[in-house]
């Protein structure tokens, strides 16, 4: 973060259920996707650029589909494609959480059983979009992320092989892909 705000202001939310945001019981990917717009709204922000990882890479591009006036360019951190996958219950990891558990529930069984519009959207995604992909350590698969791309008009790829959390496994080449992404000018040809 410090590192994207030398040339631009930087939000970090909280999505619901996460950190000091609220923890409500009530959670969805639709209703984050709602908050993140709030706020948006409440700073009278727009267009603006959008980074989200994983599960809020869903809440980011959820917004690109819905809202794609609001997002002029877009970064997904090796988010999942919305297919339908095998639902599996994930074990509670041990001690205090910096989310909500119940959150995590919630929003796992959307993403197991995704509303197919959200499949269908990425192809009405207009901002300028910048998948980035953690290769084969990741346990998100690949191929889906990388399918997710293709899906978004102009949307191209790259791999920084270090896993799911790319930010934090390799910072320097995170900003660095990053950066350059929002600092051009020109639209890029699509690549894949």
């Amino acid at each position: 973060m410090p590192a994207l705000a030398r040339s631009r202001r930087v939000y970090a939310l909280d999505l619901r259920g996460h950190g000091r945001s609220d923890w409500s019981g009530d959670y969805s990917l639709e209703l984050m996707q709602a908050d993140v717009l709030r706020f948006l709204n409440a700073l009278g922000l727009g267009p603006v650029d959008l980074i989200g990882h994983s599960m809020g890479g869903i809440v980011a591009y959820l917004l690109a589909e819905d809202h794609p006036q609001r997002v002029g360019r877009l970064v997904l951190e090796d988010v999942p494609v919305p297919r339908p996958r095998e639902p599996s219950t994930p074990a509670r990891p041990d001690g205090a959480l910096t989310f909500d558990w119940e959150m995590v529930l919630a929003v796992r069984r959307q993403i197991d059983q995704p509303d197919p519009r959200w499949l269908e959207g990425l192809g009405q995604i207009t901002a300028e979009t910048l998948v980035l992909v953690g290769g084969p350590h990741s346990h998100v698969p690949q191929d889906g992320v990388a399918e997710l791309a293709r899906r978004i008009p102009g949307g191209r790829v790259i791999a920084i092989p270090v896993g799911h959390l790319i930010h934090h496994a390799a910072p320097e080449a995170f900003t660095e892909a990053v950066s350059a992404f929002l600092e051009e000018n020109i639209r890029p040809a699509r690549q894949a």
